[in-house]
């Protein structure tokens, strides 16, 4: 963690262990609606490109935390964890793929925004971010302010390119298709700023230590499960899902099984403590 910008630690890490994410055991699940049960199968959107929550492994395998949280909720609902069927979506297609029915719901890396909100519905939240800037670990920059008149890349559709639009017109952005192609436009040098999901960046920084995490984090959000509007009995169910990961602890589990040692914590915190906003 040594290479990961000090607030981001402050904030994320270095919280007391004390904290407890605030959920209740539900006594007992809801029954899933009639017309996803019929299916036999879970139709679920997931990231295939940004781990740990959603990506596919060596074996051309989906993997990450919200991948098997997909595949905990087919177990759930059909007695096995194989009877989920996953559909890669980017931050720009997720949406228009649950609305247009080609999926049942999404766990997408999906913040909660009030935009988001009159579109789609969202279960209670599974987890909390924050936003962050990676850069090249030799550039000047130490806060984004620092990038006016330089260009971020940032995938199309995600919560950081309405942020720099709204708050940092003066950065320059370059909006591209999947996390991968962001990152690789900073490695080239065709941006001087890859923005997204701080959780995203943290992985790349420790992995990549060409590259370091601004000491500049922003823009606490909520992740949610995504589901259209107008569907209670499913909200219920994946309301009650949500809750039930945490009560039994399953997030720990899954963050091991994809997360490096030295980045768990981080990881912990995002899943198992509540927003330090809300403390």
């Amino acid at each position: 963690m040594k290479n990961i910008g000090k607030s981001i630690v402050a904030l994320m890490v270095g919280i007391s262990a004390s904290v407890t994410w605030s959920v209740t055991a539900s006594a007992q699940m809801p029954e899933p609606p009639e017309s996803v049960k019929a299916q036999g199968i879970l139709r679920a959107g997931v990231r295939c490109d940004q781990p740990p929550y959603g990506f596919q492994d060596s074996n051309g395998a989906f993997a990450g935390v919200e991948t098997d949280m997909a595949r905990q909720i087919a177990e759930w609902m059909f007695g096995s964890k194989d009877k989920v069927e996953f559909t890669c979506v980017t931050a720009e297609n997720r949406i228009p793929q649950l609305t247009g029915k080609r999926v049942d719901l999404l766990i997408a890396t999906l913040g909660v925004t009030p935009e988001r909100e009159r579109v789609v519905a969202f279960t209670v939240p599974y987890r909390w971010g924050a936003s962050g800037l990676l850069v090249k670990a030799d550039s000047s920059f130490q806060k984004i302010a620092d990038l006016d008149g330089h260009t971020v890349a940032l995938p199309k559709g995600t919560v950081q390119a309405k942020w720099f639009e709204d708050n940092r017109p003066e950065v320059k952005t370059l909006r591209l298709n999947t996390a991968a192609d962001s990152l690789q436009a900073l490695k080239q040098g065709r941006a001087e700023g890859y923005a997204h999901d701080a959780a995203t960046l943290v992985v790349a920084a420790a992995r990549d230590k060409s590259l370091r995490l601004l000491d500049d984090p922003y823009q606490l959000s909520d992740a949610a499960i995504g589901l259209r509007k107008n569907e209670p009995e499913w909200k219920a169910y994946l309301d009650a899902s949500v809750q039930r990961m945490h009560s039994e602890k399953l997030f720990k589990g899954w963050v091991e099984k994809v997360v490096p040692e030295e980045t768990r914590p981080y990881y912990y915190d995002v899943f198992e403590t509540v927003r330090p906003d809300r403390r």
